[in-house]
């Protein structure tokens, strides 16, 4: 006696087909070039979480970057200062309190101005 496995193959080609809808000609028909595409999509959608990270870290950067440089200071400094300072905050945060509390973020500046300046009279 043979086994078909016709009901779990119809299934897997259902899913794919479904997963498939809206795809462009042949890509939402045959089942070929509909798990060709799927399997793309997947690979995309799984580095895209990747570099949604790297890209909200850019971003921060560069407003961070951009508050510190209307401060005087340079981002590379004022990350070191701080660092001096023993002060903890992550560049999402620096990065709202860059855009939303201008005074909070200056207070920052001063701190890590005066924690490198602390460190250069030693």
């Amino acid at each position: 006696m043979r086994v078909k496995g016709g009901n779990v193959r119809h299934a897997n080609r259902k899913r794919i087909l479904k997963r498939a809808e809206g795809y462009f000609s042949s890509r939402h028909r045959l089942y070929k070039t509909a798990k060709e595409s799927v399997m793309r999509a997947d690979a995309y959608a799984f580095n895209g979480r990747k570099e949604r990270k790297q890209d909200y870290r850019k971003l921060w950067i560069r407003r961070i970057s951009a508050a510190c440089k209307a401060e005087g200071i340079s981002y590379s400094q004022f990350m070191y200062g701080l660092k001096l300072a023993d002060i903890a905050l992550n560049r999402k945060m620096l990065s709202e309190l860059a855009g939303t509390n201008p005074n909070d973020f200056h207070a920052l500046v001063e701190m890590a101005n005066k924690a490198i300046a602390d460190q250069a009279s030693k």
